[in-house]
């Protein structure tokens, strides 16, 4: 039933990225339905909060994107938007996760994620490294 749920889960959120990616490429659609999958899990989202969360996620992750590309030469000005940007987005998150818990866990789901990204890149960048 666990399954059941965590593939009708995935379908529904796969779905809606990929109406939400308009002409984005195959990548980032494939890179949003990783992310997906792992927030999914990571958060033991259930369908009816998945349906909840993206729409809330979506512009707070654009907003953070945003702050960092814009401030990326001044590491204490990016620190101090990147918490403003949680402590605007806190109570939506709140309402839709249900628990401090569980939006505390959304902040370190984000930092776990790059973390992933970074660790994949690196071992592909070693076995194209090894291969030639």
């Amino acid at each position: 039933m666990k399954n059941l749920l965590l593939l009708l889960t995935l379908l529904f959120v796969g779905s809606y990225i990929c109406a939400a990616q308009g002409n984005e490429g195959r990548r980032g659609q494939r890179l949003h339905a990783v992310k997906a999958a792992f927030y999914t899990k990571e958060l033991n989202l259930t369908v009816e909060e998945a349906q909840k969360f993206w729409p809330v996620y979506d512009p707070y992750f654009e907003e953070l994107k945003t702050a960092k590309m814009s401030i990326r030469n001044d590491a204490l000005k990016l620190e101090e938007a990147v918490l403003n940007i949680r402590k605007k987005y806190k109570p939506e998150f709140l309402r839709v996760l249900g628990s401090e818990q569980r939006v505390n866990k959304l902040f370190v789901t984000d930092l776990k994620f790059v973390e992933m990204l970074r660790a994949e890149l690196k071992e592909r960048r070693r076995k194209n490294r090894d291969n030639n």
